[in-house]
């Protein structure tokens, strides 16, 4: 059996450990923890929250096939086994996915994604690479790994090959976002650029160790976190706010090669329920109703000549939070020394007339 993952169990340091530190050094390490629960709070421990085994795909696989009862179907060239869903083989022209049958009603949830990519091909000579989706519609065969274009909801791309030679700013494997109201297309010839929320580059093929993605939506917060090396320790992706997503969708994965193939393998998907609170307006809305919108999401229109391809101004990250806290400190400390010194030398000044 698989252990269960606890990204944040570290977050606790020992009390007889730090009640041996320096009060300056105290509170450096407060700071730190805050920066760092600040990025891994979005992140679940798999035990405080809830599993909804109704939209969850763990082995054996119970519960995948045709039958009316089935929770997940699958489709082309998806093989099913006891150890994973082998989304496509090692082939050329191949395409395969898997859906949950139930949709989702959970306002806030976070998805966990335990997949491996693998294949004979060389250094940049594999692809494409698969994608997690949460959407209206499902089982629908299309050129965007393997899923429909123009689709309705949101996407999360583990794409394994470049195709915008000119794009030599970031490297491949590249995992990005994209939320579709219906309205745009993917460009494959652009790695999808222009309608990007944001990304990262990760190494994720040939792995001889589990990787892992997490994607978590609540409050109108999309973040997305990695973990490539399997330490247990959560690297933040995406952290995106102003995201708008209905109730109702359905999950999935589907993958697709082309002239270069890949083994795209998904191990598991768990979803939690996360146990937050809304105001009495969220939940008296008809969440089914919300067309899927990024509400700091600039024009696609404004973005095709952008070479960096973002489509956001930069917000305070985690990182940049802690460092302002930092200098924050550092100011005070100072300012806290330069007044010990001159209060000192007014002490010994006002001597001097006695």
């Amino acid at each position: 059996m698989a252990r269960e993952r606890s990204p944040a169990f570290w977050l606790h340091p020992q009390t007889s450990v730090t009640l041996r530190m320096p009060v300056c050094h105290r509170i450096l390490l407060l700071l730190w923890l805050l920066h760092f629960s600040s990025v891994y709070s979005d992140i679940t421990d798999g035990n405080a929250e809830h599993l909804k085994r109704e939209h969850s795909l763990i082995k054996p696989y119970q519960g995948v096939g045709t039958s009316p009862s089935s929770q997940w179907d699958f489709w082309g060239s998806t093989l099913v086994t006891s150890q994973y869903v082998r989304l496509t083989p090692d082939e050329r022209s191949k395409q395969g996915s898997i859906w949950n049958t139930v949709p989702c009603y959970l306002k806030d949830w976070e998805m966990h994604v335990q997949f491996k990519i693998h294949g004979s091909g060389k250094k940049n000579l594999h692809g494409d690479g698969f994608a997690v989706w949460y959407t209206k519609e499902r089982l629908h065969q299309g050129p965007v790994f393997g899923n429909q274009d123009h689709f309705v909801g949101l996407a999360i791309f583990v794409d394994t090959f470049r195709n915008d030679l000119q794009g030599m700013d970031r490297s491949f494997p590249y995992i990005s976002a994209m939320v579709n109201n219906g309205s745009l297309p993917y460009d494959h010839g652009k790695d999808g650029r222009s309608t990007e929320l944001g990304g990262c580059s990760v190494e994720v093929r040939n792995k001889d160790h589990d990787t892992y993605l997490a994607i978590r939506y609540s409050k109108g917060r999309l973040t997305i976190m990695v973990d490539v090396d399997d330490r247990n320790d959560w690297k933040e992706c995406i952290d995106f706010g102003g995201v708008r997503l209905p109730t109702g969708y359905y999950f999935g994965a589907s993958a697709a090669t082309g002239d270069l193939s890949d083994n795209h393998d998904i191990i598991s998907m768990k979803m939690y329920q996360l146990m937050v609170e809304h105001t009495p307006e969220e939940d008296n809305q008809d969440w089914t109703k919300i067309e899927p919108s990024v509400s700091l999401l600039k024009s696609p229109k404004d973005n095709i000549d952008d070479p960096t391809g973002n489509f956001r101004s930069t917000p305070l990250t985690g990182w940049k939070v802690f460092l302002l806290l930092l200098c924050a400190l550092l100011g005070i400390v100072v300012c806290a020394v330069v007044g010990a010194v001159v209060f000192q030398k007014r002490q010994e000044r006002n001597k001097r007339f006695y």
